[in-house]
């Protein structure tokens, strides 16, 4: 497989360190022309997309032109997903949202009042232009012997995942924990048997010895960063930790590198499929008379040559044709839905993640 470039984990590094509240802001596109007069796009995004987004921009910016024949510019602000959430509730002038949780994006029409709350459904496979698995990152020889869930809650293995009350990735990295818990109690129907009334009180019972099994697991963490990129950074310059729960997509970047930087990736046997989603925020983009640049800008990202773009940064893409010619870079995972585990992100994000949900509270008996 051809890379467009050549990708390295002392990049991924570098990105995170001048990261700043925000995101760093990166602006595309084409030249010429009095730059005052061009239309702006600004896509608020989360933690790793850096990669994707910048060459993904380069390509629409170019579609756009040839297609149109009008330039445009591209700017680009990335975060923790539910930091990036919540500044455009507070002002930040998204055009467009590309977050990890369909539920933060729920929370900017919900409080910002800058979308439907019915935005899902708006674009294909619901709203997610892609998907993405939960992996792991051991030192090299992995001394540990990790090599699933189960792994993470012995005693003494040190564990670095972000702070799921500000990182999208972190949410998923507990959610899948829990869901590996409740699978390897119930069996392979799990999901079936959750919503099986004959079967309540077994269900019960291997909801309580998920929520230990994830108490156990962040007993193992030694400090929460802010979001994916930090906690990277935290595992790889810093050296902290055994084990770094991460993004398959983020792995995979610097997947060239690993032997050299003294690493190896580590598939799990199950994980959560992680559909980052996308919307347009109307409020904002109606406003500013780019609607109908935002809403191409994402359409965008379903077609095929962008799905390709998509591939070379290493999130899955739904296009079967560009899946199968980079099938030997995803390998085959046992899947689970948070529809299935947990009735949504709005039902997940009330029993685990508000204020004083279970996470807080297996947090506080640490």
């Amino acid at each position: 497989m051809k890379h467009p470039r050549k990708k390295t984990i002392s990049t991924v590094i570098l990105v995170a360190l001048i990261t700043v509240s925000t995101g760093l802001i990166l602006i595309l596109g084409a030249c010429g022309g009095q730059e005052d007069s061009r239309r702006t796009l600004l896509n608020v995004s989360y933690d790793p997309t850096r990669e994707l987004y910048r060459e993904y921009n380069a390509a629409f910016v170019e579609h756009w032109k040839n297609t149109t024949g009008e330039d445009v510019v591209i700017t680009m602000s990335h975060g923790g997903s539910g930091s990036q959430a919540r500044a455009v509730i507070d002002g930040l002038e998204a055009d467009v949202v590309t977050l990890a949780l369909a539920y933060d994006i729920d929370a900017i029409a919900l409080h910002g009042q800058l979308l439907p709350e019915g935005w899902i459904g708006t674009l294909p496979n619901n709203n997610a232009p892609y998907v993405s698995a939960l992996t792991f990152l051991v030192r090299k020889g992995n001394p540990r012997n990790i090599t699933d869930w189960d792994d993470l809650v012995r005693e003494g293995v040190s564990v670095i995942t972000p702070n799921p009350k500000t990182s999208g990735v972190a949410r998923w990295n507990y959610l899948s924990a829990w869901g590996h818990s409740l699978r390897q109690d119930l069996g392979p129907d799990f999901a079936d048997i959750l919503q099986d009334p004959r079967r309540q009180e077994e269900v019960y019972e291997a909801q309580e010895r998920a929520r230990d099994f994830v108490y156990r697991l962040y007993r193992n963490v030694p400090v929460l960063d802010r979001a994916a990129r930090a906690a990277t950074n935290t595992f790889i310059q810093r050296k902290i930790g055994d084990v770094l729960i991460n993004w398959e997509n983020e792995i995979l970047l610097g997947s060239r590198e690993l032997d050299e930087a003294g690493l190896e990736m580590v598939i799990p046997s199950t994980s959560i499929l992680a559909e980052p989603t996308v919307a347009v925020v109307t409020g904002n983009a109606d406003r500013r008379g780019v609607s109908d640049l935002a809403e191409a800008y994402l359409r965008y990202l379903y077609e095929e040559e962008s799905q390709e773009i998509i591939a070379r940064n290493y999130y899955r893409p739904w296009d079967a044709g560009v899946l199968e010619r980079h099938r030997q870079t995803f390998p085959d995972l046992e899947f689970f839905t948070i529809a299935d585990v947990f009735g949504g992100w709005g039902e997940a994000n009330r029993t685990h993640f508000v204020d004083g949900g279970i996470f807080d509270q297996l947090y506080l008996e640490q």
